[in-house]
């Protein structure tokens, strides 16, 4: 029996980033245009959940973020949103890992505005100064 060899996380990290952004621009797209639902789903049921990493909770992480996580085991993916402390994001990257492995890529063009977009939206609704709350409890 021969064995494949299973890609690695840099090899499957773009196909995988294309999908989910083609999934969170139909959701929000029927969200701004008032027609959530009528394509499969919702904006607010999309991902797992919203939290903040404040800076050194991993090793040699040196900044904090807040992280829109999409599946969880392995593998997992996430985007991760870098602000500056007037909640003013920076940065967005989105994390593809799987099992001792991972790859990021920083989101630019029209992905980074689709995903500023939403940025906005979950500082907007309080999904932000809850996150920060919760991870100072």
């Amino acid at each position: 029996m021969t064995r494949t060899r299973q890609l690695t996380c840099e090899e499957r990290i773009d196909e995988v980033l294309e999908e989910r952004l083609s999934d969170l621009t139909l959701l929000w797209t029927a969200y701004c245009n008032g027609e959530e639902g009528s394509e499969g789903g919702s904006i607010h049921d999309y991902g797992l959940c919203f939290d903040y990493v404040p800076a050194g909770t991993f090793n040699d992480q040196r900044e904090a973020y807040f992280r829109y996580q999409l599946s969880w085991g392995g593998p997992s993916d996430e985007f991760r949103f870098y602000v500056n402390p007037d909640l003013t994001c920076h940065r967005i990257e989105y994390w593809f890992l799987d099992w001792f492995d991972g790859a990021h890529r920083t989101l630019k063009g029209d992905a980074r505005s689709l995903l500023l977009q939403l940025w906005d939206w979950f500082r907007e609704i309080g999904l932000a100064q809850t996150a920060v709350e919760e991870a100072a409890l």
